[in-house]
């Protein structure tokens, strides 16, 4: 860890350690949005209640924390139907479209320059939960947090 000092230098460790796709963009570490990798936003505390009831069924989801907003990581096993992304926007989760891109941290820790940390870090050789599985739980505890 300690002889990670550039951002080329996470952007490799990102790929060799948990398989994600993380590049170098505009002096900063980006993971695009592929068709393996995607990343679903929601406000904080509806995140926090998304977080328990992934937890409580043994489902692990990679997920950054930035002030306003946590984003989990996924593999988009499908695209939602149209009516299921108007239901997600209206109570303000977002789907970033392939071609998109979420900026990872340069650290492992909370404090680092791009104001993001890891709430639960990838795991080496983890899969990336199905993207289904983010939505759903996120439908469910939609109503617990308004």
């Amino acid at each position: 860890m300690e002889k990670l000092r550039t951002v080329d230098d996470w952007a490799a460790y990102y790929r060799h350690e948990f398989g994600l796709s993380a590049t170098e963009r505009g002096g900063f570490v980006m993971l695009p949005i592929t068709s393996r990798a995607c990343v679903v936003h929601l406000p904080t505390e509806r995140a926090k209640a998304v977080r328990e009831l992934l937890e409580s069924r043994d489902i692990r989801v990679p997920m950054l924390a930035r002030q306003i907003r946590w984003s989990f990581l996924a593999y988009p096993d499908r695209r939602p139907d149209p009516e299921v992304i108007e239901m997600l926007q209206r109570i303000d989760i977002d789907i970033p479209g392939i071609g998109s891109a979420v900026m990872l941290p340069t650290g492992l820790g909370r404090w680092n320059r791009e104001g993001c940390n890891w709430v639960v870090p990838p795991e080496r050789d983890g899969l990336l939960p199905p993207l289904s599985s983010v939505i759903n739980a996120a439908l469910l505890a939609g109503g617990a947090v308004e």
